[in-house]
């Protein structure tokens, strides 16, 4: 009788799922194409050989556009900010001033002593155009950057006689932006150390309109003077007249006259008392574009113009600062 011998049963580890080829019988992925590029290389650039002239242009230029961009920002920006400074340290010492009863109350200080340019004696209210300003003294372009400047020759808020105040109409805050808008009848209210005051506005005046009639006894008045025309294009003067409405206060003595007012401190004027702070900054300009030249060759463009420039555009401002003042006082 022969043996029968079973061949032996090989079991496959990982049997197929239902449904789904064999490991041995998937096709092989296909290998991964590279993209093309978005866009063919950019070739290396020869590097510029500038000779002297040259460098000296582009010098002249780069300081020329420092000085524009320093006052565009100056006025266009930054001079907003100065005014809501310069109003904020005016009001915290004109507070003080009235609580400690020494608040001017004519063109000297309780000392006798002429006051400075740009010391706080009243502030304005005209809740019809937002306005709620301390009012400084002095009308220069360097005061009324600040806040609305009180003109010396005249009397101050509340007091009987003219009291003028000059204020911007479109840089550094534009406080007086919208006097033009008031109407007759509009209220405006001054405290000065002598109290709160009120008056009521009579009409607007332009260029060619009638003065007033000329204050008869104890009465008071108020003008308020500003640019008209074009925002940062001054054409000329407006001016809003208001009676005084309240008990008129006693006038204090005043040294300035129409005749030995300064004309820095007109209407439309400038001020060139600090011209010389502009000439240091524009020598530091060219000392600044000097060093960066010559330093240009040995550390690359990068390297300059990441040390250089934020000191030209520091430099830039400070000088545009400076040729601010040298624009209207009511700009």
């Amino acid at each position: 009788m022969t043996a029968v011998t079973e061949a032996p049963v090989t079991v496959d580890p990982d049997p197929p799922v239902d449904g789904a080829r064999p490991r041995s019988s998937r096709p092989p992925r296909p290998p991964k194409v590279p993209r093309p590029p978005r866009r063919p290389p950019v070739p290396p650039r020869e590097p510029v050989v500038m000779t002297k002239a040259q460098r000296t242009v582009r010098a002249m230029v780069m300081l020329a556009a420092a000085l524009l961009i320093g006052l565009a920002a100056n006025i266009l920006f930054l001079s907003h900010i100065h005014h809501l400074v310069g109003q904020q340290v005016a009001l915290d010492t004109f507070r003080q001033e009235l609580s400690d009863a020494t608040a001017p109350v004519s063109e000297g200080d309780v000392n006798d002593v002429l006051l400075a340019d740009g010391v706080p004696v009243a502030t304005i209210a005209i809740p019809s155009i937002g306005v709620d300003e301390v009012v400084l003294e002095g009308s220069s372009s360097g005061v009324t950057a600040n806040g609305p400047g009180h003109r010396r020759d005249s009397v101050l808020p509340g007091q009987s006689g003219e009291s003028v105040i000059l204020g911007r109409a479109a840089a550094y805050g534009g406080p007086f932006s919208r006097i033009q808008e008031l109407a007759p009848g509009a209220v405006i209210t001054t405290l000065t150390g002598q109290g709160k005051s009120t008056y009521r506005v009579v009409g607007v005046r332009y260029a060619g309109d009638p003065d007033l009639p000329a204050l008869q006894g104890d009465q008071g008045r108020l003008t308020l003077e500003t640019a008209r025309g074009l925002p940062y294009v001054p054409s000329g003067v407006v001016r809003v007249d208001a009676q005084l409405v309240s008990s008129p206060k006693a006038a204090g003595t005043r040294q300035t006259t129409a005749n030995t007012l300064p004309l820095a401190d007109r209407e439309l004027a400038s001020d060139p008392s600090t011209i010389w702070l502009l000439v240091f900054a524009l020598q530091a300009l060219l000392a600044a574009e000097f060093i960066a030249a010559r330093l240009f060759d040995r550390f690359g463009a990068q390297r300059i113009w990441i040390v250089f420039l934020p000191i030209t555009l520091a430099i830039g401002v400070v000088a545009a600062d400076q040729v601010s003042r040298l624009l209207p006082n009511l700009l």
